[in-house]
């Protein structure tokens, strides 16, 4: 089964959005039963936060709940990929701020999912530019 979700928090900063994207993912497939996930963020911040001590952190209640999901039975790595190379998870991003305040799941993912996987597959990558 392929599912997707997207989140509109509303608002908040970057490393909320990609926090509480994790944190909705674990919950997500964790109750579809897989016991095996490889999770990728383009968030090396949000990746230290889950690694690192956060307790003065503003999200560490995201954290801590993160974590919790971690600690459940099941084998889960956490992976950096750059933005350029994730096409469904910014692809899914982009359309969570144009959807009501919530959670949306989608059982049969919208036809350009398709392309935005195989893109991700065979590990098409944009360029990316860098200001200095």
């Amino acid at each position: 089964m392929l599912q997707a979700f997207s989140v509109n928090l509303g608002g908040g900063s970057i490393t909320h959005a990609e926090l509480a994207g994790i944190e909705q993912g674990l919950r997500l497939a964790w109750e579809m039963g897989i016991r095996k996930l490889a999770v990728q963020t383009d968030s090396a911040t949000a990746i230290s936060l889950i690694q690192e001590d956060p307790s003065s952190h503003p999200h560490r209640m995201l954290v801590k709940s993160i974590r919790r999901s971690l600690s459940l039975e099941w084998e889960v790595t956490i992976d950096h990929v750059f933005r350029e190379g994730n096409f469904v998870a910014d692809f899914l991003a982009s359309r969570g701020h144009a959807l009501p305040v919530g959670l949306h799941v989608v059982d049969v993912p919208d036809p350009i999912l398709g392309y935005w996987l195989y893109y991700d597959t065979i590990g098409v990558q944009t360029p990316r530019s860098i200001i200095n």
